[in-house]
């Protein structure tokens, strides 16, 4: 799999893991170059508090675009640091 925006590659790996329709890369597998830090957080009652990335290229920045659970609760522990995409940042 693949994720990018704006012809950037931001992500790519064949170790995926598909929660609700959703891509979590590893996160070793994403270019940490696009991704600046967000203050942004949200809650899901089953995975736990999601954090989130702006995705950056070329100077253009996609708010909130990348998240990821820096812990998770129990049901969701396979995800744990894991990154995903959207927002328009094109999963394939």
């Amino acid at each position: 799999m693949k994720a990018s925006w704006h012809d950037a590659v931001i992500a790519t790996s064949d170790n995926t893991i598909v929660v609700e329709g959703n891509h979590y890369f590893p996160r070793e597998s994403v270019n940490a170059d696009h991704l600046q830090a967000s203050e942004t957080q949200t809650v899901c009652p089953w995975k736990g508090t999601a954090h989130y990335f702006h995705v950056v290229v070329d100077g253009k920045v996609n708010e909130d675009a990348a998240w990821y659970y820096p812990e998770t609760k129990a049901a969701a522990a396979r995800i744990r640091g894991q990154i995903a995409f959207w927002k328009g940042v094109t999963v394939a």
